[in-house]
């Protein structure tokens, strides 16, 4: 499993988060078979119109604690994670995942991307159809 994590401003369009997960893909040279984000930004509606467009799940998960190579105190402050786009990505995909693309930023800075592979984790909670 590939899970791009996906973190974005509240006022972020469905083109940024394209943007970001396109970067984040072709840095890696894979594509994402997963999309997660943080719990609290898991109804977001261009978060939702990506999965649909890119025909991918939408998982929403507990970034909380996760360790991640990136750091950002804002995002600490408020997500308990220094990036949420890294610490979703990982979280999603489960225990043993790695890394394999860190943090990428849309060119108009309002979308953020990673990609990890691992499995995904019992834990993760579909987002998609509102379960």
């Amino acid at each position: 499993m590939r899970v791009a994590g996906i973190g974005f401003r509240k006022a972020a369009p469905v083109g940024s988060l394209a943007e970001a997960l396109a970067l984040a893909e072709a840095a890696g040279g894979v594509t994402a078979t997963a999309l997660a984000t943080a719990e609290a930004k898991a109804g977001a509606a261009p978060l939702h119109a990506l999965g649909v467009l890119r025909g991918l799940p939408v998982l929403a998960v507990s970034v909380a604690g996760v360790e991640t190579p990136r750091q950002s105190g804002r995002v600490l402050a408020r997500f308990g994670t220094g990036s949420v786009a890294e610490a979703a990505a990982l979280a999603a995909a489960g225990p043993g995942a790695r890394l394999i693309v860190g943090r990428v930023v849309s060119a108009d800075g309002m979308a953020t991307a990673a990609i990890a592979v691992g499995e995904i984790a019992a834990g993760a909670i579909a987002a998609e159809d509102g379960q």
